[in-house]
Formats: C-alpha cells, sequence, structure tokens
C-alpha cells in the first residue's frame, strides 16, 4: 500500500491546497505518468525547493493529434505510485479526463501564436495549444508558487514561461537538465516504443546535437554550420528528421548567426514507433 496521497477530483485537490498553511510554498510537476528517471529528477528539485511538492499525472487528450498515440500512450498509475514512493511525502493529483474536461474538449484555448506554430508546432498543429490549456488549468487548480519542467521539451519550457509573463501567473517556472541514458538518449517515456536496436540507433540524436555543441565551443556561430554538422551525423545512421532548428531559447525565433543571447539547437526524428525530441543550449 503505497503511502503516497492520490487525489483524483477537483474537489479533493481543492481541499487540499485550501489546507497548506499560506507560509508553506507548493510546487508542482506536471507530467503525463510513465515516470522515468527524468521526471523523478524534477521531483527530486523540487523536494528542495518547497516542502509541498504536487505530482500531476495526466495524459492530456487536447495535446494529441488525431493521428498519435493517446491510446497507447504509457498508463500505468500503480507503477508510478510505487516509483514515486521513496519521495514521500508528496501528493499525487492524477484526475480523469471526465474531471478536467466534462463537457468534452476546452472550448477555451490558449495559444502563444508565434511559439506554437514552428519546430515541433509545425508537425503537430494545435499540440502546443493543448498544453497551454492543460498546464493554465492545472496551474489554477493546484495554486502552486513555483512549477518544474524538464529542458528536454525545451519548446514546451519556453511556452509556458512565455504564458506564465503574459498572463501575469504568480509562478516560477524551473527549467531542469534533460536526464541522459549512459548512451546519451534522452529519458522519455516514448522510449518505451524502441527496440534495443533502434534504441542503440536513437542515441545519435544527441551524438549529432553534441558534434554541433563541440563545433560551436570551438568558435562556430553560424547557424547553417552546424544544423548541417547535426545532418551529416543523422545521415551516417540513415535518419531523416523531421527538423533540425536553431532558434533563440526565450523566443524560438530562429537564429542565422549566434551573437550575444543563449539559442537552442533542437531536433526531432522517427525511429520506429517513437517520435523522439531532443536538445542542446548553446551559450554565447
Amino acid at each position: 500500500m503505497s503511502r503516497i496521497t492520490c487525489l483524483e477530483t477537483l474537489d479533493a485537490m481543492k481541499r487540499f491546497r485550501d489546507s497548506v498553511p499560506s507560509h508553506q510554498k507548493v510546487a508542482l510537476v506536471p507530467t503525463m505518468g510513465a515516470l522515468h528517471a527524468g521526471h523523478l529528477a524534477l521531483v527530486e528539485q523540487a523536494k528542495t525547493l518547497a516542502p509541498v511538492v504536487i505530482v500531476s499525472i495526466f495524459v492530456n487528450p487536447m495535446q494529441f493529434g488525431p493521428h498519435e498515440d493517446f491510446e497507447k500512450y504509457p498508463r500505468n498509475l500503480e507503477n508510478d505510485l510505487s516509483i514515486l514512493e521513496p519521495y514521500h511525502p508528496l501528493t499525487v493529483f492524477a484526475p480523469s479526463v471526465m474531471e478536467m474536461y466534462p463537457h468534452g474538449p476546452s472550448r477555451t484555448i490558449i495559444t502563444v501564436p508565434s511559439m506554437t506554430t514552428v519546430m515541433c508546432g509545425l508537425g503537430r498543429p494545435g499540440h502546443f495549444d493543448g498544453v497551454a490549456t492543460v498546464v493554465a488549468k492545472l496551474f489554477n487548480i493546484t495554486r502552486p508558487h513555483m512549477a518544474l519542467f524538464g529542458q528536454k521539451d525545451a519548446q514546451q519550457l519556453a511556452i509556458i514561461k512565455q504564458l506564465v509573463e503574459d498572463l501575469n501567473f504568480p509562478i516560477k517556472i524551473i527549467g531542469v537538465p534533460t536526464v541522459r541514458e549512459t548512451s546519451g538518449l534522452a529519458m522519455s517515456s516514448r522510449n518505451q516504443y524502441l527496440t534495443p536496436s533502434q534504441k542503440e540507433q536513437a542515441a545519435f540524436l544527441y551524438q549529432g546535437l553534441y558534434a554541433a555543441q563541440v563545433l560551436f565551443e570551438n568558435g562556430e556561430r553560424r547557424a547553417n554550420q552546424l544544423i548541417h554538422k547535426v545532418q551529416q551525423v543523422l545521415q551516417s545512421q540513415n535518419i531523416d528528421p523531421e527538423y533540425i532548428a536553431l532558434v533563440d531559447q526565450r523566443t524560438l525565433e530562429p537564429i542565422e548567426v549566434i551573437t550575444d543571447s543563449p539559442a537552442l539547437i533542437a531536433l526531432a526524428a522517427r525511429i520506429g514507433q517513437a517520435r523522439l525530441i531532443d536538445n542542446v543550449v548553446l551559450v554565447p
């Protein structure tokens, strides 16, 4: 029997949140479950920052396209609770779709136009509107002082920072570095879809980004050269990326030459049944 408190309704979460003394900080770690070491890094950091930690587990239908993997996305709440057990005390919020969207998909949509239609937004129209909308809902339901997100989802992180700034949410957004397997492959719930040989191939996504990072550290600042370096590595492994982009880390606007603000070199590629993303930050 898990010691972790698991709340499944908005009313239960409201009662819990109302019971937290006003002087205590609350940290939210939003997830879609299928927890792995990347999620646990978020939880660990949250525990150092706030006495009250809420981990939300919700596979959000609004951020999946009609032909994406919503139905087969891995779900195992009992397993997730046992993974979180060593981090007790914390509170899990695991609402049903009916609880979050009692009248069907939200009629109100939050969109950050210039940031949601580039990079992953090109191949997944509506995805980031679904992300922004559910995150805003979770913020209102859990009322955190801070929320932690993985740097692996760099576009999502930038969009949520913009959302919080534009809509004056009194919440600090904290990005946590990507956790990687020993091969360099970024931890992802979708890695479960990979066969052993596909996992080996997928490790070259980071190898490509790392090669570009080395080039950058040796003085290269032109986007086309840095992107070309990633392409070379991927082509050597017969990986055809959905995109490789070099953008401003904060605004996600494309950059031709890196000057004085941090840039992001990011990619997405399909390996077998898994659509994988990764990125590295390039700080001048």
